[in-house]
Parts: structure tokens; sequence; C-alpha cells
């Protein structure tokens, strides 16, 4: 299995290559890259009620294509991710658009090409992005409520000081949405973190925004303590971004403060439920029908390579540990995604190790 990954020792964590990840990325959410749905075609559902807003917002986004590339290239990418976008929309009516979506579908077409990008996003929209797209942003408001929790737990002095200026965390509601994909400049510290969030639980992303406020504790204890001055700091990534440093301590972070206790505390603040906690134990729970081998062996073309039987096609552990190893460029990370791999699935890591 160690085979997906490019392994080189001083490279930084995440997947190496856009090779990799078109292996990978579908096998983290259950998904074979060898089965996937028909290709969703080019020609965007123009009648669908989300394609003047989708349609607006992937003209806005040129800045997050590659540099350089060539104006018509361009053109047939915005007109793949608009058909993208709303196959998705139209397959699952149940499901809102919201502006930021269009960012980590960008992301997911750069890597993958319309076919698998259309799968993939498919998938991410019934769990890790479910609760985005409700009808309403209560949920989403819920989730940016774990984020205070956290930092008290974390910071006392910083919690306070940020309760005082009552900056509250609109700051870090793009990072949520978009996955940080908005803040981003630079298109492989995007697709790093989609490495990240790929293989990790749907709240991550809440970790990821704890980790990058804690990091500017120096900057916020001394600026002014209100809100227009705090939000204008916040809400504006430094860069350089110390991007595996702050991958480490959301890993740290996530093992020492789990997301049942501060949904307690989160509850204090707004009275809801997520649908991805539900929706992400099901994903789960597919993936312990699931052999770490078998693509590998199909691949390989080896006998015995049949899917198990019942197996809906659920996300590797291993494939979840190895994503979670190559982040782990400290030692207090590497404890923490050993921890949280046992958690998945122990029975599959002892038989490996």
């Amino acid at each position: 299995m160690w085979s997906y990954f490019e392994w080189q020792p001083r490279a930084e964590g995440g997947l190496l290559s856009n090779q990799v990840r078109r292996k990978v990325w579908p096998r983290l959410l259950g998904l074979s890259p060898y089965d996937l749905p028909p290709h969703p075609g080019r020609s965007p559902l123009r009648k669908h009620k989300d394609y003047h807003q989708v349609h607006m917002d992937v003209e806005r986004s040129l800045a997050h294509f590659p540099r350089g590339m060539r104006c018509e290239q361009r053109a047939v990418l915005q007109e793949q991710l608009v058909a993208v976008i709303l196959a998705v929309l139209s397959s699952r009516p149940e499901l809102h658009y919201y502006q930021g979506y269009h960012e980590v579908a960008l992301a997911l077409l750069l890597v993958l090409g319309p076919r698998a990008a259309a799968a993939l996003l498919g998938q991410l929209s019934m769990h890790h992005l479910r609760d985005f797209m409700d009808s309403t942003m209560d949920n989403t408001w819920h989730i940016l409520n774990y984020l205070l929790p956290l930092l008290a737990r974390e910071s006392p002095p910083l919690h306070s000081f940020m309760e005082r200026a009552e900056v509250g965390t609109v700051f870090a509601l793009s990072w949520l949405l978009t996955w940080f994909g908005h803040v981003l400049p630079e298109p492989a510290h995007v697709l790093r973190l989609m490495d990240f969030f790929l293989a990790s639980h749907p709240l991550m992303p809440v970790y990821v925004a704890a980790a990058v406020v804690l990091h500017r504790e120096p900057e916020v204890l001394a600026g002014p303590c209100d809100m227009p001055s705090l939000h204008q700091l916040l809400s504006r990534l430094p860069q350089p971004l110390p991007t595996e440093s702050l991958l480490a301590q959301a890993l740290n972070l996530f093992t020492r403060h789990p997301h049942s206790q501060l949904a307690q505390e989160a509850a204090v603040r707004t009275h809801s439920s997520l649908s991805i906690e539900g929706s992400f134990t099901a994903l789960q729970a597919a993936s312990a029908c699931q052999r770490p081998d078998w693509v590998l062996q199909k691949q390989q073309q080896q006998p015995g390579c049949q899917k198990p039987s019942g197996s809906q096609g659920g996300p590797s552990t291993l494939v979840k540990a190895a994503v979670w190893g190559l982040s782990a460029t400290l030692g207090v990370a590497a404890l923490a995604v050993t921890q949280t791999a046992l958690g998945w699935g122990p029975e599959v890591l002892w038989k490996i190790f």
C-alpha cells in the first residue's frame, strides 16, 4: 500500500503529486477509482435554479486557477466546473448551493478531471460539507461555535480577549466553507489541506482554524481590543503560512479536545444537531468491511481481488492512516496520528505492523 506514495524523507507532508491524489482521494471517500459514475458532460444545466449564481461565482474565481493558464484553457475549465457543480446539485435536490462551494469543486476538478471530480464532490456534499448545504445556515453557525470553546481550553487569555472585543467567529466562515481555498494564494497549499481534510473527521477544519488563531495569539494580544480591528487581523492569513506545523497542531488539538466534548459547549450557544456526525459514522462503518489491499489487488490483477460482499467501497483505514502519517512531521503529531488511526480500525493496523 505504501507504493501509493512518493515518500521523500525531507519532503513536506501530504500526497506529493496529483498522480498520487488521483488514486488516493477517491479511496478516502469510499469510492473506487475504477468504478465511477458517468461523465457529467460539458453542457451546464442552464435551467437549474442555481445556474446563474454558480456561473457568476465561477467567473469571479479567476485568481484560483493556475497561473499562466491560457484563456481558452481556463474557459473550458470554467464550463466544466459549472457542469460538475450543477450535476451534483441536480442529482441531489436536498442539497442547497452556497457561495464558496465552487472553491472546493475547483480543487477537485484541477486534480481529477470532470468525471471523478463530480463523484467526489457528490460524496463530500453528503458527508463533510453536508451541514453547509442546508436550506438555512443554522448548522453552519453551530459548527463555527466549536471554535471558541476550543480556544478557551487552549488559551484562556486569548479567548477572553476575543470575547471582550466581541469579534465572534465570522472571520473564519470562509475558511470552513471553502476549506481555506478562498484565502490561500498558492494552489499547492490548497491541495495540501485537501489531502489532510479528506483523511480526517469533517470537523477537522475547525481545529485547523483554531491552530491558525493560536498561532497569531501574540499579534492578537498586542493589538487593539475592538471588533473591527481584530476581525480585520484574523480574517487575513499571514504569509507565508507555516502549513505543516499548523496541521500538526490541529492533529494534537483533535486528540486532546474531542469534538464530542466541544459539542456540549457549542450547544450552549446554539441548539442544533449536525448531519455530518451521523453520516460520517456511517462512512466509518463502511470502512470496517473494506480490505485495504483491494485496489492494489485489482490493479495488479491478482486472484482473490473480488470486492467484499456487502461493501459499499468504504474508505480504507490504511490509506487514511498513511495520509495522516505523511502529515506527521512532528513527534506530537505522530502520536495523534497513531491514536486516531487505531480508533478507526485497530484490527487492521495490528495485522499490518
